[in-house]
């Protein structure tokens, strides 16, 4: 594994590929990686000739309440977890590399960001665009690959390769998940003992929402209504949000159809929790043919 910290000597090992025809699948993080990260790099390897993988703690997806500088950094543990899996190029730069001086041009998402985590994050999303139309430049992937846990990044970044036509194919990885259900987060670490006996009614109550659906509901209020219910009963966490939405678009929906995302967020005391599922809804027959 190559490990690479300057953008020169990347843009060479990235032509050299090219130059052999390899096609390349990407993973994007901020390190700290966890077992999300390496399914995506995985995944990644299953498809592609050559993985690359970058880490940069991109400071322009902190809010002015979030700590930049308390984020976790581990370089040498996420090198060797990064070659355990098999990628083969792993870029880590500087912020300096990243942003060298002011910005001439800014990027600002105006759709798919007002609702879901998005709504109090505000510029977190334009943070994430400038920088991954920076990577998708220099590293020019055949295939990017993004975890569905986070599925409004998704959303937004396949809004930003239809829209300024990057040659890339955007993967949609199947959120990691334990053996109860409950997503796998570096926050879960932070839940007490009940409270994590409690966690997995979260997709409990997501499952519960999908076969109502498949046996006929859609109304999205009644599915929101019941799990919130669901949550408020099993857990003491409170809710941030149950909403229901078209996806990739986040468009709102007087009846559920076509690809639906249903999404949540509920705060522990000392982790904040979110979950989805993205499910394909078949629209009402119509009664009276």
């Amino acid at each position: 594994m190559k490990v690479i910290t300057n953008i020169q000597d990347l843009q060479a090992s990235i032509q050299q590929v090219k130059n052999s025809g390899s096609s390349i699948g990407f993973v994007p993080t901020m390190g700290y990686l966890h077992e999300g990260h390496l399914t995506l790099a995985e995944e990644a390897g299953k498809n592609n000739d050559t993985v690359v993988m970058s880490i940069f703690v991109n400071p322009l997806q902190f809010g002015p309440n979030e700590d930049f500088d308390r984020y976790p950094r581990d370089v040498e543990r996420d090198a060797e977890l990064a070659r355990n899996v098999g990628v083969d190029i792993l870029f880590i730069p500087e912020v300096v590399d990243m942003y060298d001086g002011k910005q001439s041009v800014t990027l600002s998402v105006i759709e798919r960001v007002e609702v879901l985590c998005g709504r109090k994050r505000e510029g977190h999303f334009d943070g994430v665009v400038t920088v991954l139309t920076k990577l998708f430049h220099l590293i020019q992937p055949t295939r990017a690959y993004f975890g569905l846990k986070d599925a409004q990044q998704i959303a937004v970044v396949e809004g930003l390769v239809r829209d300024y036509f990057f040659p890339v194919e955007i993967v949609r990885v199947p959120t990691v998940r334990e053996e109860d259900g409950l997503a796998k987060s570096s926050r879960n670490v932070y839940l007490s003992k009940e409270e994590r006996r409690e966690a997995p009614s979260l997709y409990q109550s997501l499952i519960e929402a999908k076969n109502r659906i498949d046996a006929g509901e859609r109304d999205p209020d009644s599915i929101i209504s019941m799990i919130s219910m669901n949550v408020q009963e099993n857990t003491s966490g409170k809710i941030d949000y149950v909403e229901a939405y078209s996806f990739p678009e986040l468009a709102e929906l007087s009846r559920l159809q076509g690809e639906i995302i249903i999404a949540l967020a509920v705060q522990f005391q000392q982790a904040r929790l979110i979950d989805n599922i993205i499910i394909s809804v078949e629209p009402e027959e119509d009664s009276n043919v």
